[in-house]
């Protein structure tokens, strides 16, 4: 279920999911780990989806999609602190943004900076407004 949300947002919302200037907001999904072990598989399956259709090339499908895994593990693990929120921020910018900025040929800086800016709107901004409200269903709060 987790894959299927996280691909059909970030494919209808291709626009805004895609390139150096990216606010993926299915992203928002990848702060699920800390109360749902198991959205771990889901976020990298819907991931993969996601970058099958997003017409990068298979270095996005496969290195955008590992980043993804290994970023809602290293959430997992850091479930109990704030630094939970950090791990999806900072590999999809630095991995993410180098990849991306080698693709499209342009500043690697410029590129790490705003795939990170646009990681952190939808983590931040959106993804734990939603933690909070599934904490609230689930009654963890």
């Amino acid at each position: 279920m987790i894959a299927a949300v996280y691909a059909v947002i970030t494919i209808v919302l291709a626009p805004i999911s895609f390139g150096m200037v990216q606010v993926r907001v299915a992203e928002a999904l990848t702060l699920l780990p800390i109360i749902f072990p198991e959205a771990i598989w889901g976020l990298f399956l819907g991931c993969l989806i996601s970058n099958i259709f997003g017409g990068m090339g298979p270095i996005d499908i496969f290195l955008g999609s590992l980043t993804t895994l290994v970023a809602a593990w290293l959430t997992y693990r850091l479930r109990g602190s704030p630094l939970a929120y950090v791990p999806p921020i900072v590999l999809n910018g630095l991995i993410v943004g180098a990849y991306l900025s080698f693709l499209l040929q342009v500043n690697l800086f410029l590129c790490i900076v705003s795939v990170s800016a646009g990681e952190a709107v939808a983590v931040l901004g959106l993804g734990i407004p939603l933690l909070r409200r599934l904490r609230k269903l689930y009654r963890q709060e």
